[in-house]
């Protein structure tokens, strides 16, 4: 399974295959972890900060999807909000993003991997209430 690009679904029921892009999996596996409160960014690379500029959201943004002979395996690099549980917040995105794969799925996730590299502080307001 290491050199697919595709994740077999089928149940053989002879309708034909249905076959899951890696990249589908990373857009889910996005959109399920910035449900998570506590959650302030996810970590991407250079390039998903410009095409953000622009003005296209890159729900794949800080997920790595690695298909090996143990099964899924996802790496998720995130930016949690300062003053939250960190491991509480981390389990909460693993099993959100697990329950939400299997649900839209059907796969079973050999790994979720949340790599904390970042807190965000909040932004001061700096607007004066006006009377």
């Amino acid at each position: 399974m290491a050199d697919q690009s595709l994740v077999n679904v089928s149940d053989n029921s002879g309708l034909g295959k249905v076959e899951i892009a890696p990249e589908v999996i990373e857009v889910i596996a996005g959109i399920a972890a910035s449900e998570v409160d506590g959650l302030s960014t996810m970590r991407g690379n250079f390039a998903t900060g410009v095409v953000e500029k622009f003005g296209k959201k890159s729900h794949s943004k800080g997920v790595k999807v690695e298909l090996t002979d143990e099964g899924i395996l996802i790496d998720l690099f995130v930016v949690l909000k300062f003053g939250v549980s960190i491991p509480e917040v981390a389990q909460k995105i693993q099993a959100n993003i697990r329950q939400t794969l299997k649900n839209m799925t059907s796969l079973e996730i050999a790994e979720v991997n949340v790599h904390v590299v970042g807190v965000q502080m909040e932004k001061e307001n700096t607007e004066e209430a006006t009377e």
